[in-house]
Protein backbone atom coordinates (compact mmCIF):
# COMPACT_ATOMS: atom_id res chain seq x y z
CA UNK A 1 0.00 0.00 0.00
CA UNK A 2 3.18 2.45 1.01
CA UNK A 3 4.17 1.93 -2.79
CA UNK A 4 0.98 2.86 -4.35
CA UNK A 5 0.85 5.56 -2.25
CA UNK A 6 4.09 6.77 -3.93
CA UNK A 7 3.18 6.34 -7.09
CA UNK A 8 0.18 8.30 -6.47
CA UNK A 9 2.43 11.46 -5.17
CA UNK A 10 5.04 11.21 -7.97
CA UNK A 11 1.95 11.28 -10.29
CA UNK A 12 0.67 13.90 -8.73
CA UNK A 13 4.12 15.93 -8.58
CA UNK A 14 4.44 15.52 -12.58
CA UNK A 15 1.53 16.25 -13.70
CA UNK A 16 1.47 20.00 -11.42
CA UNK A 17 4.91 20.70 -11.92
CA UNK A 18 5.02 19.82 -16.09
CA UNK A 19 1.85 19.70 -17.63
CA UNK A 20 0.31 22.39 -14.41
CA UNK A 21 -2.69 19.49 -14.44
CA UNK A 22 -4.56 17.78 -11.85
CA UNK A 23 -3.90 13.96 -11.26
CA UNK A 24 -7.96 13.64 -12.13
CA UNK A 25 -6.51 14.33 -15.98
CA UNK A 26 -5.77 10.52 -15.23
CA UNK A 27 -9.58 9.58 -15.02
CA UNK A 28 -8.39 8.20 -11.70
CA UNK A 29 -11.45 10.22 -9.28
CA UNK A 30 -14.40 7.67 -9.36
CA UNK A 31 -17.34 8.29 -11.16
CA UNK A 32 -20.62 7.40 -12.23
CA UNK A 33 -19.23 6.66 -16.23
CA UNK A 34 -15.67 5.78 -15.13
CA UNK A 35 -17.31 3.00 -12.54
CA UNK A 36 -19.24 2.24 -15.58
CA UNK A 37 -16.31 1.56 -17.41
CA UNK A 38 -14.57 -0.20 -14.92
CA UNK A 39 -17.38 -2.81 -14.44
CA UNK A 40 -17.85 -3.79 -18.18
CA UNK A 41 -14.46 -3.49 -18.13
CA UNK A 42 -13.92 -6.21 -15.86
CA UNK A 43 -17.19 -8.25 -16.60
CA UNK A 44 -16.22 -8.05 -20.95
CA UNK A 45 -12.11 -9.50 -20.00
CA UNK A 46 -13.73 -12.09 -17.63
CA UNK A 47 -15.91 -13.28 -20.21
CA UNK A 48 -12.90 -13.62 -22.60
CA UNK A 49 -10.84 -15.33 -20.29
CA UNK A 50 -13.42 -18.02 -19.57
CA UNK A 51 -13.73 -18.44 -23.53
CA UNK A 52 -10.02 -18.78 -24.01
CA UNK A 53 -10.17 -21.68 -20.91
CA UNK A 54 -13.14 -22.89 -22.65
CA UNK A 55 -11.12 -23.56 -25.73
CA UNK A 56 -8.06 -24.81 -24.16
CA UNK A 57 -10.46 -27.28 -22.60
CA UNK A 58 -11.58 -28.62 -25.75
CA UNK A 59 -8.11 -28.36 -27.82
CA UNK A 60 -6.29 -30.08 -24.58
CA UNK A 61 -8.78 -32.12 -23.56
CA UNK A 62 -8.13 -30.67 -19.79
CA UNK A 63 -9.90 -32.37 -16.67
CA UNK A 64 -10.60 -29.82 -14.03
CA UNK A 65 -11.54 -31.16 -10.40
CA UNK A 66 -13.68 -28.23 -8.19
CA UNK A 67 -12.07 -26.83 -5.20
CA UNK A 68 -13.54 -25.97 -1.94
CA UNK A 69 -14.75 -22.43 -1.94
CA UNK A 70 -12.92 -19.82 0.45
CA UNK A 71 -14.30 -16.95 0.02
CA UNK A 72 -12.19 -15.07 2.19
CA UNK A 73 -9.47 -16.01 -0.26
CA UNK A 74 -11.48 -14.77 -2.97
CA UNK A 75 -11.98 -11.24 -1.28
CA UNK A 76 -8.30 -11.22 -0.43
CA UNK A 77 -7.33 -12.11 -3.88
CA UNK A 78 -9.74 -9.50 -5.36
CA UNK A 79 -7.64 -6.85 -3.28
CA UNK A 80 -4.11 -7.98 -3.89
CA UNK A 81 -4.98 -8.42 -7.82
CA UNK A 82 -6.95 -4.92 -7.37
CA UNK A 83 -3.69 -3.26 -5.52
CA UNK A 84 -1.68 -4.96 -7.95
CA UNK A 85 -2.90 -3.90 -11.24
CA UNK A 86 -3.67 -0.03 -10.04
CA UNK A 87 -0.17 -0.02 -9.41
CA UNK A 88 1.25 -1.28 -13.16
CA UNK A 89 -1.15 0.87 -14.60
CA UNK A 90 0.01 4.04 -12.78
CA UNK A 91 3.53 3.32 -13.99
CA UNK A 92 1.98 2.08 -17.05
CA UNK A 93 -0.70 4.09 -18.34
CA UNK A 94 -0.59 6.49 -15.96
CA UNK A 95 1.17 10.29 -15.57
CA UNK A 96 4.04 9.55 -17.67
CA UNK A 97 1.90 8.29 -20.62
CA UNK A 98 -0.59 11.22 -20.09
CA UNK A 99 2.69 13.55 -20.20
CA UNK A 100 4.21 11.49 -23.28
CA UNK A 101 0.73 11.71 -25.48
CA UNK A 102 0.54 15.27 -24.81
CA UNK A 103 4.65 15.89 -26.02
CA UNK A 104 5.27 13.14 -28.44
CA UNK A 105 1.71 12.25 -29.68
CA UNK A 106 -0.85 9.59 -29.05
CA UNK A 107 0.22 7.21 -31.65
CA UNK A 108 4.61 7.24 -30.67
CA UNK A 109 2.79 7.37 -26.52
CA UNK A 110 1.39 4.37 -27.08
CA UNK A 111 3.56 2.78 -28.66
CA UNK A 112 6.47 3.00 -26.54
CA UNK A 113 4.51 2.30 -23.95
CA UNK A 114 3.72 -1.38 -24.96
CA UNK A 115 7.49 -1.59 -25.72
CA UNK A 116 8.17 -0.62 -21.67
CA UNK A 117 5.15 -2.73 -20.65
CA UNK A 118 6.23 -6.02 -22.73
CA UNK A 119 10.09 -5.69 -21.61
CA UNK A 120 9.10 -5.06 -17.90
CA UNK A 121 7.65 -8.77 -18.12
CA UNK A 122 10.92 -10.23 -18.57
CA UNK A 123 11.88 -8.87 -14.80
CA UNK A 124 8.78 -9.43 -13.86
CA UNK A 125 8.32 -13.01 -15.03
CA UNK A 126 12.03 -13.57 -14.07
CA UNK A 127 13.39 -14.66 -17.23
CA UNK A 128 16.02 -12.44 -18.46
CA UNK A 129 18.21 -15.35 -18.65
CA UNK A 130 16.17 -17.59 -20.62
CA UNK A 131 15.89 -18.95 -24.63
CA UNK A 132 15.69 -15.66 -26.97
CA UNK A 133 12.04 -17.69 -27.81
CA UNK A 134 10.51 -16.75 -24.75
CA UNK A 135 11.79 -13.67 -24.22
CA UNK A 136 10.15 -12.98 -27.84
CA UNK A 137 6.83 -14.59 -27.12
CA UNK A 138 6.86 -12.78 -23.30
CA UNK A 139 7.34 -9.63 -25.09
CA UNK A 140 4.50 -9.64 -27.49
CA UNK A 141 1.99 -11.73 -26.19
CA UNK A 142 2.40 -8.75 -22.65
CA UNK A 143 3.54 -5.59 -25.35
CA UNK A 144 -0.34 -6.74 -26.90
CA UNK A 145 -2.14 -6.71 -23.83
CA UNK A 146 -0.45 -3.13 -22.83
CA UNK A 147 -1.29 -1.65 -26.10
CA UNK A 148 -4.21 -2.68 -26.01
CA UNK A 149 -4.81 -1.32 -22.44
CA UNK A 150 -2.84 2.30 -23.33
CA UNK A 151 -4.77 2.56 -26.33
CA UNK A 152 -8.15 1.80 -24.03
CA UNK A 153 -7.16 4.76 -21.91
CA UNK A 154 -6.10 7.20 -24.36
CA UNK A 155 -9.58 6.60 -26.64
CA UNK A 156 -11.68 7.05 -23.12
CA UNK A 157 -9.71 9.24 -21.28
CA UNK A 158 -10.02 7.58 -17.82
CA UNK A 159 -7.60 4.75 -16.07
CA UNK A 160 -10.71 2.77 -15.34
CA UNK A 161 -11.79 0.94 -18.12
CA UNK A 162 -8.23 -0.81 -18.18
CA UNK A 163 -8.14 -1.19 -14.83
CA UNK A 164 -11.31 -3.05 -15.12
CA UNK A 165 -9.56 -5.07 -17.72
CA UNK A 166 -6.13 -5.68 -15.46
CA UNK A 167 -8.26 -6.68 -12.75
CA UNK A 168 -10.63 -8.89 -14.32
CA UNK A 169 -7.85 -11.15 -16.19
CA UNK A 170 -5.68 -11.38 -13.07
CA UNK A 171 -8.49 -12.47 -11.24
CA UNK A 172 -10.32 -14.96 -13.38
CA UNK A 173 -7.23 -16.66 -13.82
CA UNK A 174 -6.10 -16.98 -10.49
CA UNK A 175 -9.42 -19.03 -10.32
CA UNK A 176 -7.40 -21.72 -13.06
CA UNK A 177 -4.54 -21.63 -12.34
CA UNK A 178 -2.26 -21.54 -10.26
CA UNK A 179 0.10 -18.09 -8.83
CA UNK A 180 1.30 -16.95 -6.06
CA UNK A 181 -0.05 -15.62 -3.73
CA UNK A 182 -3.48 -16.57 -4.74
CA UNK A 183 -4.43 -19.47 -7.49
CA UNK A 184 -6.46 -22.42 -8.17
CA UNK A 185 -9.44 -20.72 -6.12
CA UNK A 186 -12.20 -22.29 -7.75
CA UNK A 187 -10.66 -25.48 -9.81
CA UNK A 188 -7.44 -27.37 -10.34
CA UNK A 189 -6.00 -28.91 -13.35
CA UNK A 190 -6.05 -33.13 -13.24
CA UNK A 191 -4.74 -33.89 -16.59
CA UNK A 192 -4.49 -32.42 -20.13
CA UNK A 193 -3.25 -33.34 -23.81
CA UNK A 194 0.52 -32.15 -23.96
CA UNK A 195 0.68 -30.30 -27.53
CA UNK A 196 4.18 -30.72 -29.45
CA UNK A 197 5.92 -28.85 -32.03
CA UNK A 198 4.25 -26.78 -34.27
CA UNK A 199 1.07 -27.22 -33.10
CA UNK A 200 2.38 -25.96 -29.79
CA UNK A 201 3.85 -23.07 -30.82
CA UNK A 202 1.00 -21.64 -33.06
CA UNK A 203 -1.66 -22.32 -29.64
CA UNK A 204 0.62 -20.59 -27.14
CA UNK A 205 0.26 -17.48 -29.36
CA UNK A 206 -3.16 -18.13 -29.41
CA UNK A 207 -4.00 -18.61 -26.32
CA UNK A 208 -1.94 -15.13 -25.25
CA UNK A 209 -3.20 -13.03 -27.55
CA UNK A 210 -6.75 -14.35 -28.07
CA UNK A 211 -7.86 -12.15 -24.82
CA UNK A 212 -6.00 -8.98 -26.13
CA UNK A 213 -7.59 -8.87 -29.85
CA UNK A 214 -11.14 -9.57 -28.64
CA UNK A 215 -10.50 -6.93 -26.16
CA UNK A 216 -9.19 -4.37 -28.69
CA UNK A 217 -11.90 -4.88 -31.06
CA UNK A 218 -14.84 -4.35 -27.98
CA UNK A 219 -13.22 -1.02 -27.41
CA UNK A 220 -13.15 -0.03 -31.39
CA UNK A 221 -16.94 -1.09 -31.61
CA UNK A 222 -17.67 1.33 -28.74
CA UNK A 223 -16.03 3.90 -30.07
CA UNK A 224 -18.39 3.86 -32.58
CA UNK A 225 -20.98 5.01 -30.75
CA UNK A 226 -19.83 8.27 -30.05
CA UNK A 227 -22.15 9.41 -27.65
CA UNK A 228 -22.02 6.47 -25.37
CA UNK A 229 -22.03 7.25 -21.80
CA UNK A 230 -19.93 4.67 -21.36
CA UNK A 231 -16.88 6.68 -23.31
CA UNK A 232 -17.40 10.01 -21.81
CA UNK A 233 -15.31 11.31 -19.06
Amino acid sequence: MLGLLVIIVISWVLLHFIEKKNIDVLGIVPTKNRMIQFCIGFIIISLFVLLKIYIETVVQKIEWKSNTINYTSIFNAFIYHLKSALTEDLVFRGALLYILIQRIGATKAILLSTIVFGAYHWFSYGILNERIILLVYVFLITGMTGYVWAYTYHKTNSILMPLGFHLGYNLTMSFFYEAQPYGELLFSEISKVELTGWSDFFFSFFKGLFPSILTLVFVKILLKKKNSIILSP
